[in-house]
């Protein structure tokens, strides 16, 4: 891929300025690349109808083409352009939870693009929660196809500098809107094509909370049992994803004994001349006297462990590490979503003490 200028537009108090927004709404529109903050992460977007678009942005990315795009929208009509029909459960979920972090499955019509969906007949669909993408999606008047703006496989990001390190010289702009706001997780996916509503992937909206608006909700096995033989059903879930450059081992089981155990192994490769990352809790954290620790948050606050996640994940990357060993969280709530993206993150490589 030949390299192009990326520019970088930065948002100052009243947003990104109205000459800029202009500039990155007619490079949407024109088929070009820009990434946006979410509440969850910055998006990297493309007019979803465009399929030029969606296959330059899996070009960027380096992402696997069978791994569909989430279409961002700025309003409900702009769904009912694009699906088949709109199912009773996606108005109850819409009027409760967007603009927010869920991205809804629906069955698509031929308004976008194959290009767009992975090859599939159904298309994800969310409404972001961010004054900087809301604003992007309307002057653009354009629905945005956006994964998250690294290149495949890295934690995401929840910076401009992070969308910068990955992507400069792959893509046209960064709208700069700072850090990303209270989440820092992908969205939860839930399917309502099926007759039961399955969630794809657990984010900061949880099973709970779905489950006390549309009754029953299940979660895809391929997601919550780890050997289960049938692969999630979401083609993205299938991939390492997250992940830093060193490799990343999980260690599971009651506090003390994680804390003993992780503390062993870190000395053990130090000892060795090797840099060892740890991911610890404000908990936890001073009772780790070897290796290059960082506090995730307090497990009290899930939310604020969610929020911190990559930027952890990088900042061992930036610090070149040679390993890092992480404590385990509770799967209950956003705590499975961290866990999920924890797990990937390792590639599933975890030690139960």
């Amino acid at each position: 891929m030949s390299a192009m200028k990326t520019r970088v537009f930065t948002a100052g108090k009243n947003g990104i300025d109205e000459q800029e927004m202009a500039v990155a709404a007619e490079i949407i529109r024109a088929g070009g690349l820009v990434a946006f903050p979410t509440e969850t992460v910055y998006g990297l977007g493309g007019d979803a109808t465009n399929p030029d678009a969606s296959r330059k942005i899996y070009e960027a990315k380096g992402r696997p083409s069978d791994n569909p795009l989430i279409v961002h929208i700025e309003n409900f009509g702009q769904l009912e352009e694009i699906v088949a029909e709109v199912p009773k459960e996606a108005r109850v979920l819409a009027e409760k939870f967007w603009p927010g972090p869920l991205t809804m499955i629906l069955n698509k019509n031929e308004k976008i693009p194959y290009e767009t969906t992975g090859g599939l007949d159904t298309v994800a669909i969310r409404m972001p929660n961010h004054p900087v993408a809301q604003a992007f999606l309307k002057e653009s008047g354009c629905m945005i196809a956006a994964p998250s703006a690294n290149t495949s496989g890295r934690p995401s990001p929840t910076r401009a500098s992070h969308v910068w390190e990955d992507l400069q010289g792959r893509i046209d702009v960064i709208l700069d809107g700072g850090e990303v706001g209270c989440i820092g997780i992908e969205s939860t996916i839930v399917d309502l094509t099926e007759e039961v509503p399955v969630i794809l992937r657990p984010g900061f909206i949880t099973l709970e909370m779905l489950s006390e608006v549309l009754g029953t909700v299940k979660m895809d096995p391929g997601i919550v049992d780890e050997n289960s033989k049938k692969p999630p059903k979401a083609p993205g879930m299938r991939y390492r994803h997250y992940a830093p450059k060193a490799e990343l081992t999980l260690v599971e089981g009651q506090e003390n004994q994680v804390v003993s155990a992780i503390n062993g192994y870190a000395e053990k490769l130090i000892s060795s001349g090797k840099k060892v990352g740890i991911i610890a809790t404000e908990e936890t954290k001073d009772r780790y006297p070897e290796g290059m620790v960082v506090s995730i948050g307090s497990r009290n606050d899930e939310a604020q462990v969610a929020r911190h996640l990559y930027q952890v994940l990088r900042q061992f990357d930036e610090w070149d590490v040679d390993a890092i060993y992480s404590e385990s969280f509770p799967t209950a709530g956003v705590g499975q979503a961290i866990m999920n993206r924890l797990l990937k993150a390792a590639g599933h490589k975890k030690i139960t003490v």
